[in-house]
């Protein structure tokens, strides 16, 4: 077996980011080495400054590029696009406002923004936040929530996410088991959240729960460590929290994927032998690595692809395990549509924008 097909066996599992509007040496030798299942895309991928036409045209060349490179037809093609301040794509591409403010309008934002996501290819949103507003002072959740109750948080997440469902865009709820109680940034540190499971019962689980009943195909997990549930790895690596909360109480049978490996919470992490297999023991099935905050991240992806290959060899990472996260991968691929980048017209982006200003007036009575 040659060098890059023992590496490959992770790119079965790696959403990966590429470097920029067009992709640059290393992106061409990780995606022909790697062939990750997917790509995630930023706003560093879209010529921000140029008209429509020349700016899609630009990210449609990008895109046949990474299937060329990549030697896959069928690809996740993803993008995290929640509104707000999660917006990555230029305009005319519809900013909603942040998921506090859609209230009843959820599914109908959700569905319009189905429609845009299409035009650009993608079959995967980073979507619906399942979190609760529920701190304050939450540096990176914040209003990304529906709600600061459970209730209002997965009542919203719901018709978000059936929203996607209905115009054929997959759903993601994130981040398990629950990051709205945080004062700190996943981004830059770990979290810690001193909750029971008791606690995360009464509050936290009840939107994934909610969720998870409307078969949502993806549960991404949160870099958070919960010492009162298990004290020694945050949510990404916890055999307790993925497959004794998320698989066994919750009866999830989706896709868990890892929020990005480049955050800070765990990038070290993941550079320490043994942690990947750690994670997919665990029950995460699926990594990103965005790029987009690590500049050493390529070099981090392949040693997290040789350690993979490694702890396969090793024993220390279940084949069976392995076998079953790519079997449940391969089967979310073969229903995920494969869109392809058109423009879409004047009349459908001036009735969403008419919409995004809509939701931005509190609604009274």
């Amino acid at each position: 077996m040659s060098v890059t097909q023992h590496l490959q066996g992770f790119g079965h599992h790696l959403i990966l980011g590429v470097s920029g509007t067009t992709l640059s040496d290393d992106d061409k030798r990780a995606l022909s080495e790697l062939k990750p299942v997917g790509v995630i895309f930023f706003a560093k991928n879209f010529l921000d400054s140029a008209a429509y036409e020349i700016w899609l045209q630009s990210y449609r060349e990008l895109i046949d590029q990474i299937r060329q490179y990549a030697e896959r037809d069928s690809m996740f093609i993803t993008l995290d696009h929640e509104g707000g301040r999660v917006v990555r794509t230029p305009l005319p591409i519809t900013r909603f406002p942040y998921a506090s403010l859609l209230q009843s309008r959820s599914r109908q934002v959700a569905k319009a923004t189905a429609v845009e996501l299409q035009s650009l290819g993608i079959n995967i949103s980073w979507a619906p936040v399942a979190d609760i507003y529920s701190h304050p002072q939450n540096p990176v959740i914040g209003p990304r929530a529906f709600g600061t109750t459970p209730e209002t948080a997965a009542s919203g997440a719901r018709e978000y996410f059936l929203g996607l469902q209905e115009s054929r865009i997959l759903g993601c709820a994130k981040h398990f088991p629950g990051h709205g109680d945080t004062s700190k940034d996943s981004h830059l540190e770990l979290p810690v959240l001193d909750l029971t499971i008791e606690d995360l019962r009464n509050r936290e689980l009840i939107p994934f729960k909610t969720l998870i009943e409307e078969q949502v195909p993806l549960v991404m997990t949160a870099h958070i460590l919960f010492p009162k549930i298990d004290p020694d790895v945050p949510a990404t690596l916890s055999q307790r929290i993925l497959q004794g909360i998320l698989r066994k109480e919750l009866g999830f049978k989706g896709v868990v994927v890892s929020d990005d490996l480049d955050m800070k919470a765990v990038s070290d992490m993941f550079v320490q032998k043994g942690t990947v297999a750690k994670a997919v023991n665990a029950g995460c099935d699926m990594f990103i690595v965005s790029r987009n905050i690590n500049s050493s991240s390529l070099e981090r992806t392949y040693y997290i692809a040789q350690d993979f290959a490694d702890s396969l060899n090793n024993g220390s990472l279940d084949q069976a395990v392995v076998a079953a996260a790519k079997d449940r991968i391969e089967k979310l691929l073969a229903i995920a549509p494969q869109y392809l980048v058109h423009t879409l017209d004047k009349d459908t982006l001036k009735q969403h924008a008419e919409l995004a200003i809509a939701c931005s007036f509190q609604e009274v009575g």
